[in-house]
């Protein structure tokens, strides 16, 4: 479990074709702190550390992993966010984060305030429900929350921090993003639409349920 508040960026130092998946080595200060099957996210994606040498580690993206993420078009010299497993007792300051990316997004615009940057996402269609106007979703693992949203598109307001934190600052139209949507949010969308035989929340299914 993640909360969305990046530690650290890394660098991708190599790619190693391994089968149908990728060994990725990846340096970064924490890397000396890390051993071997723990957790980091990186880019938001929960990866598993398989060794670690001196100011790098390294984790192995299999096929399932290239598919729902972005890890298949990252290339050496990359920016990486990371960050390491919650501990029992820290503070939660992001919100729920798993590392299980449901999907990628697009960045289609980007526009430069006087205090922020916003940046607009496409993201698939049929991911609508699990968002809603002021709530959580981690792009690229970083905890934010939906500014203004459309059928298509939501945007987010990148604080200076964030920006000088992260590797948003690489972010430009056309770049891919992974996308993880808020855990509770998710299970209770699974839970109202459970009882209904067409998988749809009707007004007739919620008033058998006692709403």
């Amino acid at each position: 479990m993640f909360t969305g508040i990046i530690e650290e960026v890394g660098q991708i130092a190599a790619i190693e074709p391994l089968g149908g998946g990728r060994r990725l080595k990846i340096n970064a200060k924490m890397a000396p702190e890390l051993r071997p099957d723990q957790s980091v996210a990186v880019n938001g994606v929960c990866q598993t550390v398989v060794r670690t040498d001196r100011g790098a580690f390294e984790v192995v993206a299999i096929e399932e992993t290239l598919r729902k993420t972005t890890f298949g078009s990252l290339a050496a010299g990359d920016s990486v966010n990371l960050e390491r497993a919650l501990r029992t007792g820290d503070r939660l300051d992001g919100h729920f984060v798993q590392g299980h990316v449901d999907t990628t997004g697009e960045i289609v615009r980007v526009e430069r305030l006087a205090t922020s940057r916003m940046f607009t996402v496409r993201f698939p269609p049929g991911y609508a429900p699990y968002l809603i106007p002021v709530g959580s979703i981690a792009v690229d693992g970083i905890s934010l929350t939906v500014a203004r949203l459309e059928e298509e598109t939501f945007t987010v307001a990148i604080i200076p921090h964030t920006l000088g934190h992260t590797n948003v600052g690489g972010w430009r139209e056309g770049t891919p993003v992974n996308l993880e949507f808020d855990l509770i949010g998710k299970y209770i969308l699974r839970r109202l639409s459970a009882g209904s035989s067409t998988g749809a929340i009707t007004e007739a299914w919620l008033r058998e349920q006692g709403f």
